[in-house]
């Protein structure tokens, strides 16, 4: 039977882990009686946190925005993962967050127990930062556009292209994928009735935030990610090709990029690759540069492309190991 203080960190840690317990569930969990429990749940009210209660069949507790920001419990793997995400964050790709992201490290770190403070140094001189790659985006920009995509409200905003085109656009935002050097918004857009993927970092001026919208299925099936790898992979260019690789996917996917080509594993030995370009000549030098074999399924015109690269190698090749003629002098009367 757990104290009464041991308890409440316990309930408290609980409730952090879901928006929503029923009743019974969680007193359950706790091994307590529900007045017990409805006692304990009066203890972190008092002591600030606000935990809302509903009554019926599908009653029970849950946290609800307050007026001020209640202690947090972290377990270990929390508090680690916190503490490397806001070292990340003192320079990372999200601006005016740097001196806020080091303040909170500070006093995380100030409570820590000497066991995650010797983890947190080991990995500290285990990982080598590299310099910041792609462009920035602004934090308070960031939580606006997350804060859309979670109450599905409309937004409107100025938006510049990959050619510099400007354009004033409308989209109902589903969600905010980072891809490791962009961050990029996942909307449907009504006025051209499908999805798009817009660079944040392209987004100009103030957000204007509009009504509600109804729920639409995500593509890729709520994959966001693969959503945004295919976007940047294969539909932008004019020529698309499917390949079959003669090599594991995991071997495979440690030297193609997801931004480069999309890789599906076939079996065991084989993988397919999805990439595109803006010209085939593209296409053949790269794919004669993976040092792997492959099968081209499309386009066909990529295959002829092929095979007249490779005729021409072989007529290079045939002419370099062609013997060459020794000049002999003649040799002249005695």
């Amino acid at each position: 039977m757990l104290t009464a203080s041991s308890r409440l960190l316990r309930l408290l840690s609980l409730l952090q882990t879901r928006r929503h317990w029923a009743g019974a569930e969680l007193a359950e969990r706790l091994e307590i009686h529900p007045r017990t429990l409805r006692r304990d749940i009066d203890r972190l009210r008092e002591l600030g946190y606000p935990v809302h209660a509903s009554s019926g069949v599908a009653g029970g507790y849950a946290f609800r925005p307050g007026h001020a920001l209640p202690p947090l419990l972290l377990d270990d793997e929390e508090a680690l993962a916190t503490a490397i995400a806001l070292r990340t964050a003192t320079a990372g790709a999200v601006t005016g967050i740097e001196e806020a992201s080091l303040r909170a490290l500070v006093k995380l770190e100030q409570v820590m127990p000497s066991r995650l403070h010797r983890r947190i140094d080991a990995l500290r001189s285990a990982i080598v930062p590299l310099d910041r790659a792609g462009p920035v985006v602004d934090a308070a920009q960031l939580a606006q556009l997350a804060a859309a995509c979670r109450e599905q409200l409309r937004l409107s905003f100025d938006y510049a292209d990959s050619q510099g085109r400007a354009s004033a656009r409308t989209v109902e935002p589903q969600g905010v994928v980072h891809t490791g050097q962009r961050w990029y918004l996942v909307a449907w857009d009504p006025a051209r009735q499908d999805w798009r993927t817009f660079r944040i970092d392209r987004i100009a001026g103030t957000l204007a935030i509009g009504a509600h919208f109804a729920p639409r299925p995500a593509p890729e099936g709520g994959d966001l990610r693969a959503y945004v790898s295919r976007s940047l992979a294969v539909n932008p260019y004019s020529e698309q090709a499917r390949v079959v690789l003669h090599a594991p996917r995991a071997a495979m996917a440690r030297r193609i990029p997801p931004s480069a080509g999309l890789l599906e594993e076939i079996d065991a030995k084989r993988c397919l690759l999805q990439c595109g370009a803006n010209g085939l000549d593209s296409l053949v030098y790269w794919l004669m540069a993976l040092d792997v074999d492959y099968e081209v399924l499309e386009p066909a015109a990529l295959k002829q492309r092929l095979r007249v690269a490779s005729e021409r190698l072989a007529r290079c090749l045939a002419a370099g190991e062609k013997p060459r003629k020794k000049n002999r002098k003649m040799a002249g009367p005695a």
